[in-house]
């Protein structure tokens, strides 16, 4: 479905029944929409990995080719934005704007440019399409130039329709906090609609997504299962997993390590390093080239983390879990440690959260989420903890006997 490394559709795509309802949709609304005074917003909900980015990238692309070309159309010459508060995720976008003439680099921006560039012309975007809306800022931040409280709302008052792309389970720092009913009041402003994407078009296999989902969402150990078509494995230690993982890398490619942000990193041009037991591998290193960090060759000897790979598609994901996610063997669960995290940004000036505990634990297991899935073919695992290494290989061990069991009888 995707093309290799990015979210973005493979030129042989087919869309699927579900894609091509929410693009029936999606262009219906836009079209009605677009010329009324009061701001319309179309919200698309998804699961990371149910090709939210990559049905948008598609939808805009043909919509620039019309607003450029299609001189009977009512989207002829409209003013039309893609943006993403994301820099790894920029870059694809604005490299697909080399490679087709119905784009321009200026069609991808980031939020806060296109909100002081159009606060400063006083003129409104028609269709503003939104990726990784969750990402969107949610107080002021001097760093990135933006002065208002709300990037959402301040892009809505600029625009005439806004296509939101949203999955609250990726929001990765306080300064973007969002909670379910916070960003519902805003929309709710708005004559809006919801389409939910369901489908799984990354991890390939339902029985891990429900995996993942239990250990995110629920803080519990499911049993390892016997997946077909996915490679599940569980470590006891980082060189074997490394190993096996580069293995894989030259086998199909795109296998890359990734790690919780529970690892000192500075940038001030020295390598700062991960460990998982006896593996030690340097943290991602700042690159000013076009191409995103899973898909250059060098960084095969490199952790990525989840700002480096968040919207990117992986084949084999190799995740160390820091000393931030631990287990409570009497409880039987998963449980966070924040003061473990060593993503100090993450929780930076923030004082209009009333259970700031709670919000940074979400944060944390967000990141997990992120990480556990961006491996489409397989997923191998580590955890520093080590009552939480024990209760993983536990169920391992569990699934290898009954295997072994089943084998047996069956001989």
């Amino acid at each position: 479905m995707l093309s290799e490394g990015t979210f973005l559709l493979d030129s042989k795509a087919q869309l699927t029944a579900e894609q091509k309802q929410l693009q029936d949709q999606l262009t219906e609304f836009v079209t009605v929409n677009f010329k009324k005074s009061t701001p319309h917003l179309f919200v698309i909900k998804g699961d990371a990995g149910t090709g939210k980015s990559a049905l948008i990238s598609e939808l805009f692309t043909n919509l620039q080719q019309v607003s450029r070309h299609d001189k009977i159309s009512p989207f002829y010459q409209t003013q039309n934005y893609l943006l993403i508060n994301h820099p790894e995720m920029l870059k694809i976008y604005q490299y697909l704007a080399k490679d087709n003439p119905n784009l321009h680099k200026k069609d991808f921006q980031k939020p806060t440019t296109f909100i002081n560039q159009h606060h400063k012309s006083a003129q409104k975007a028609d269709v503003v399409f939104v990726d990784e809306a969750h990402l969107l800022l949610t107080q002021s931040d001097r760093y990135n130039r933006f002065e208002q409280q709300n990037q959402l709302a301040e892009i809505i008052n600029l625009s005439k329709v806004v296509i939101l792309v949203v999955d609250l389970k990726q929001v990765l720092k306080l300064k973007s906090y969002w909670n379910p009913q916070s960003m519902q009041n805003l929309i709710d402003r708005y004559p809006h609609k919801i389409f939910n994407l369901g489908q799984q078009l990354r991890v390939d296999n339902p029985t891990m997504i429900q995996w993942i989902n239990a250990f995110t969402n629920d803080h519990q150990i499911l049993p390892k299962v016997d997946m077909p078509n996915f490679d599940f494995r569980i470590f006891a230690d980082g060189v074997p997993l490394y190993q096996q993982l580069v293995k894989r890398d030259q086998q199909v490619g795109l296998s890359r390590m990734i790690a919780t942000a529970d690892f000192p990193y500075k940038l001030d041009n020295q390598d700062w390093f991960v460990t998982a037991g006896s593996l030690r591998l340097p943290w991602d290193k700042i690159s000013d080239s076009d191409i995103p960090w899973a898909m250059r060759p060098s960084t095969i000897h490199e952790v990525g983390s989840i700002y480096t790979i968040q919207g990117f598609d992986l084949n084999y994901a190799g995740v160390i879990l820091g000393p931030s996610v631990t287990f409570d063997p009497k409880t039987q669960r998963v449980v966070v440690k924040v003061e473990a995290y060593q993503d100090f940004e993450a929780f930076k000036n923030r004082h209009d959260i009333s259970d700031l505990a709670s919000a940074k634990a979400q944060i944390i297991m967000n990141s997990v989420n992120v990480l556990l899935k961006r491996g489409r073919k397989g997923l191998y695992l580590y955890a520093c903890d080590p009552d939480l290494r024990a209760a993983l290989l536990a169920v391992q061990t569990a699934e290898t006997a009954k295997s072994k069991e089943k084998n047996h009888k069956g001989a």
